[in-house]
């Protein structure tokens, strides 16, 4: 059997992630696709738990830096073994919203934790696994911030309340990752319509075999 592919979403808040994943999971299986949607943290019982842990859980309000990253990647670690490797060896196209380049980004640059820190605790979660392409939508993070905030009305989650300095340097750090990768990354202006957004990653995926 074909392996499958495995594509991943990335950006800062309000760049409209779940909607293309959303959109693109649609449009795979119009093409009779077999395609698994799925999320960072989270997309399996017990990553879920950690999920609500970091995000929601009024206990997490104290949560230091370095427990924040290690519960990422405990999520991580169980999400990749139960659901996302078994998916790509049965052929399936994996797209996931998020995956451990957040974690470069957001407690990598944004938290100041050594990056070499970061990439080993991503290697080790993830047993190496890299996703066959991923789909950076890139806008000014304070368009983003102003998006998120209209959307959640209030009610952001944790990773969403931060000031605007932190948003900045993860927007700079999934740019600075792209320019690094860009036999990987995909960078897509979000800023235009949605309709002119997801033109550009169907072309970008069929330029890759993808679709």
């Amino acid at each position: 059997m074909a392996k499958g592919a495995f594509i991943s979403f990335e950006g800062g808040e309000g760049c409209g992630k779940s909607t293309h994943v959303k959109a693109l999971a649609e449009h795979l299986k119009s093409l009779g696709k077999d395609c698994v949607v799925t999320r960072e943290p989270g997309g399996t019982p017990l990553s879920e738990k950690i999920r609500a842990l970091l995000l929601h859980a009024k206990e997490g309000s104290a949560m230091t830096d370095r427990a924040e990253i290690l519960l990422f990647e405990a999520a991580r670690a169980q999400h990749v073994e139960e659901l996302i490797k078994p998916a790509l060896e049965a052929g399936k196209i994996v797209v996931c919203d998020r995956f451990f380049d957040s974690t470069t980004a957001y407690q990598g640059a944004a938290r100041n934790i050594p990056l070499e820190n970061v990439r080993s605790l991503n290697m080790f979660a993830t047993g190496g696994l890299l996703p066959d392409v991923t789909i950076l939508l890139d806008l000014p993070a304070s368009v983003g911030m102003a998006r998120a905030s209209a959307r959640d009305a209030g009610n952001s989650d944790r990773m969403g309340s931060e000031k605007a300095e932190f948003y900045e340097a993860v927007r700079s750090a999934f740019l600075r990752l792209a320019s690094e990768n860009p036999n990987r990354f995909v960078v897509v202006d979000t800023t235009r319509s949605a309709g002119e957004v997801f033109a550009e990653i169907l072309r970008a995926l069929s330029e890759r075999g993808i679709i």
